[in-house]
Order: C-alpha cells, then structure tokens, then sequence
C-alpha cells in the first residue's frame, strides 16, 4: 500500500491556490474542472514526480457555508529548509503564526479554510533566535 493523496475541501479556490503554491511552495500536478459536475480538483504535490504524495482541493462551486472546523481533519505536514526564513516570508504575506518556531524546529499556521500546516526544519534544530524564542502561540493550531 502506498500513500496518494490527502483531500481538503476549500471556499475560495485563488485563495488555497495563493497559500499552498505562492506561499508553502507547492506545484499543481493536475486538475480537473468539471461544470456539470460543479466542482474542481486541484492536486497539488512538493514536486512533479509520479510517486510523490499530494493534497486534492477540492472547490464545489455552489458551495457558500463554511466547512466544519478545520481541526478535525487534524494537519499537513511540510519539511523546509530553513523554519526561520520561510515562516517570516509567510508573516510578512499575512499568514498569522499561531504556534511560532520558538525551538527552531516547528511551526503551525492555518491555510485560509482553516487546515492546520505544520512546518518542521530539516535536519537539525537551527539555534533559538529571536524574534521566535519569545513569540507566544496564537488561536489553536
């Protein structure tokens, strides 16, 4: 058995697309769009190889409710070069760090329908630095 993919239902599709490509940095692998059907699915993977897991937007077009909390879906979990750089890239494009990367290993943050991200360092933890090390947690990741 092989993992293939993660589905999370999302509101605003330019939204998701904005978070998950422009900002967390990944490539859409395939879509399909489906007018009668009424919905799209956008797949969406760290890179473009055959075996590499992805996440399925889902995006029903006459949908207008929010979907149930986020949280119970549980969360994504995405491994960056370098924690510090890339949660300051997310800060400064308006992504709230709800659990800074106070121990330069790990981070949540919330994509626009509320999925938890968790973002962890490779490698080994970078040294403690402000303006992290005193940054409190936020909301509920």
């Amino acid at each position: 058995m092989k993992f293939l993919h993660s589905m999370i239902r999302v509101l605003d599709l330019d939204a998701s697309l904005h978070f998950y490509c422009n900002l967390l940095g990944l490539k859409q692998t395939r879509r399909k769009d489906s007018e009668n059907g009424r919905f799209s699915l956008v797949f969406l993977a760290t890179d473009d190889l055959p075996d590499t897991p992805a996440i399925e937007l889902t995006y029903n077009l006459d949908e207008t409710d929010p979907y149930s909390d986020g949280r119970n879906f549980g969360h994504l979990a995405y491994q960056v070069d370098d924690i510090y750089a890339f949660c300051q890239n997310l800060q400064d494009n308006g992504v709230t760090i709800l659990r800074p990367p106070r121990d330069g290993y790990m981070a949540f943050v919330k994509c626009p329908d509320g999925i938890s991200i968790e973002i962890l360092q490779k490698g080994d933890r970078l040294e403690v630095c402000e303006p992290w090390a005193s940054m409190q947690n936020t909301g509920s990741w």
